[in-house]
């Protein structure tokens, strides 16, 4: 089962999140954690049954009728058993409304097969050019796509969801968030 994650959890959802993503992708320890004081930034976990430990995690972004990703994780130890998509289903269910993520685009096996998988369930890559911004000091910007649920978006769409992920998730100035 699919809960919030308790504060003393922080420090194994950030190992995962360590182990899942190249350091662009996420915040220095302290800064990832501050965000936890933003009413809008949830962390939900999944834990073992047996002993507790968490092993998938979804942090996520609430901004009333979007819903984003920001980060999707299951530990080495608990992948191929068909949690992520178990874990991703509930997530969908629970949101109850369109949600958005970002990925690598689809270049090479890994990152078809990660497209594949959102694609499985219930997303749709939109191809419009995307970066994104440095997520900390000394961070380079990453090129990547956003996939979204409820079928592609339009231009307009993309442009002023990319301008809210840039205000509110990359704390980018307003003037630079629309180019």
């Amino acid at each position: 089962m699919m809960t919030e994650m308790q504060r003393e959890e922080f420090p194994q959802v950030f190992h995962l999140m360590e182990e899942s993503f190249p350091p662009e992708e996420y915040r220095p320890r302290k800064e990832q954690e501050a965000l936890l004081q933003d009413p809008a930034y949830h962390i939900c976990v999944r834990r073992a049954e047996e002993t507790g430990k968490i092993c998938a995690f979804i942090a996520a972004w609430d901004f009333g009728t979007w819903v984003y990703i920001e980060h999707f994780a299951v530990s080495p130890d608990c992948r191929g058993a068909g949690l992520g998509g178990k874990m991703l289903r509930d997530a969908l269910a629970a949101f109850g409304r369109r949600v958005v993520l970002e990925v690598e685009p689809p270049t090479d096996e890994m990152t078809c097969r990660r497209v594949g998988f959102y694609q499985r369930n219930g997303f749709f890559l939109n191809r419009y050019a995307y970066r994104q911004p440095s997520i900390s000091a000394g961070r380079r910007p990453v090129p990547l796509l956003l996939m979204t649920t409820d079928g592609e978006i339009t231009r307009e769409e993309f442009d002023r969801l990319r301008a809210l992920l840039y205000r509110r998730v990359y704390r980018v100035p307003a003037a630079e968030s629309k180019r």
